[in-house]
């Protein structure tokens, strides 16, 4: 074991991991960002306010029961350096790590207990290939070490490989995702509450679809997670 740490602690030395948000060494107890960059994180508080910005975009369009988001994601701005570093350059720990410090957020909020289990906004399986995992999964399962909520990848499928939601206007987002989710046989979600956890909100449109469909079920409820919500 004595081994081991020096080893770990010489390539530290020689090769310390980086601040995502400012590119200097972090320090022990410091994971992905470090202290200070963390702190700039632009948070919403809003897990514990019944009525948020986050639940008014679905306000009408679903029913649901509580949601939250964890930080604003603005142009330029540090969560969307982050996303895109886990979307886009594998850096997969970005994920885990947005999801536990929401996830102890959520902790604190008191509603997160009523929670069932955390369903991922899922793949289509040629995008899951493609990229090779699903930054939602990945957020789910911070949240889940952080909650102890169980996460279920399985139940939750991907029917359509739809396209880019990113140039699209509110309505054809909506379109683009119509029949695009499906539940899987024998997935036993009757009268569970389900969090249904997803990377960045901007109109809804795809969580939307996913519990209009999860709805389909009996007596399920509905509560929403996102690491971010898009502002201009």
């Amino acid at each position: 074991m004595q081994l081991r740490q020096l080893i770990q602690g010489l390539t530290h030395l020689f090769y310390p991991h980086l601040c995502e948000g400012c590119n200097k060494p972090l320090i022990a107890n410091e994971w992905i960002l470090c202290i200070s960059c963390e702190a700039q994180l632009p948070e919403t508080g809003n897990c514990t306010i019944p009525e948020n910005e986050t639940g008014l975009r679905f306000a009408g369009r679903i029913p649901y029961i509580y949601a939250a988001s964890f930080a604003y994601f603005t142009d330029e701005g540090l969560l969307q350096h982050l996303i895109h570093g886990l979307k886009y350059k594998n850096k997969q720990d970005i994920g885990r790590y947005l999801g536990s410090i929401f996830g102890q957020q959520l902790n604190s909020s008191g509603w997160i207990k009523e929670v069932d289990m955390i369903v991922p906004v899922p793949l289509h399986p040629a995008k899951l290939a493609a990229r090779g995992f699903n930054q939602s999964e990945l957020i789910a399962a911070g949240i889940s070490v952080a909650t102890g909520i169980p996460v279920y990848n399985n139940i939750l499928l991907r029917t359509r490989n739809t396209e880019s939601q990113t140039k699209k206007s509110r309505s054809e987002r909506v379109d683009n995702m119509k029949n695009a989710f499906c539940i899987s046989e024998n997935s036993n979600i009757n009268g569970k509450h389900i969090l249904i956890c997803d990377d960045i909100l901007t109109t809804g449109a795809t969580i939307e679809a996913c519990a209009l469909t999860l709805s389909t079920e009996k007596s399920i409820k509905i509560s929403i997670a996102t690491i971010g919500i898009a502002v201009s």
